[in-house]
């Protein structure tokens, strides 16, 4: 039996499921790798520091020599005003971009790219941070934000220093009004109403007396998509030790 479930609904494309990112201010990313960029350094200055609804943390437009304007992440303590760099041959200080093979062991990182040229993809959110750990070969080593280590292509660029923004949600929203507008400016669904609080009819889950889902919650993993909920092929279930 079909059920109206979230992945479902998510597909139809409606306002409720939408970001509105004509609200956002651009995409997070580096200046074009170019051969200026790999041999040299290039200069730019922070010309804004932008509050923006999409990312957790404080976003900084940077204007370059070349006339290239690019939005990232603002590091700590960045203000309007700063000269940054980008390039190889950029000087180890917070705020600059340098590919991974140029930065010391023990610096700190963000914003770091998967591939050379990506614009940037791990450790994004406001206050976090990596560490280069070390070499190994012609890759480097470095120490995520969940303390995982992660091989790296040593040509693949970050910014030095800690995103700015750190304890932003540790104050509390309070009212549920305020968490509702904080989750909808970054496409989250709000409130999330439990499947064994639904009628039969809505999911899986529902109906029965008291919050019990009747049924075992691991799922197949090639259950049909209305039943396809709860643990999907899950190896084992319950607080692990």
């Amino acid at each position: 039996m079909g059920k109206r479930l979230i992945t479902q609904r998510r597909g139809r494309g409606t306002n409720t499921y939408r970001a509105p990112s004509h609200r956002y201010h651009g995409k997070i990313n580096y200046r074009r790798l170019d051969e200026e960029e790999k041999t040299s350094v290039v200069y730019g200055k922070v010309i804004d520091l932008i509050a923006c609804p999409g990312h957790s943390a404080p976003l900084a437009k940077i204007k370059y020599d070349t006339k290239e304007e690019v939005v990232l992440s603002a590091p700590l303590n960045v203000k309007v005003g700063d000269v940054v760099a980008s390039g190889a041959s950029a000087p180890v200080q917070t705020g600059n971009v340098l590919p991974l093979k140029n930065i010391p062991e023990g610096s700190l990182i963000f914003n770091i790219e998967i591939k050379p040229g990506d614009g940037g993809k791990l450790v994004r959110s406001a206050g976090s941070f990596a560490k280069v750990v070390g070499k190994s070969g012609d890759k480097i080593i470095i120490r995520l934000p969940s303390k995982k280590q992660k091989l790296m292509l040593s040509e693949c660029r970050a910014m030095l220093g800690v995103i700015a923004g750190d304890g932003r949600f540790e104050k509390p929203l309070l009212k549920a009004g305020t968490k509702m507008h904080a989750m909808r400016a970054r496409n989250k669904l709000y409130p999330k109403t439990s499947g064994v609080a639904m009628n039969s009819v809505d999911h899986p889950f529902g109906s029965g007396r008291g919050r019990n889902a009747g049924k075992p919650k691991t799922a197949p993993r090639f259950a049909p998509a209305g039943r396809n909920v709860g643990l999907i092929k899950a190896r084992k279930t319950g607080r692990g030790k």
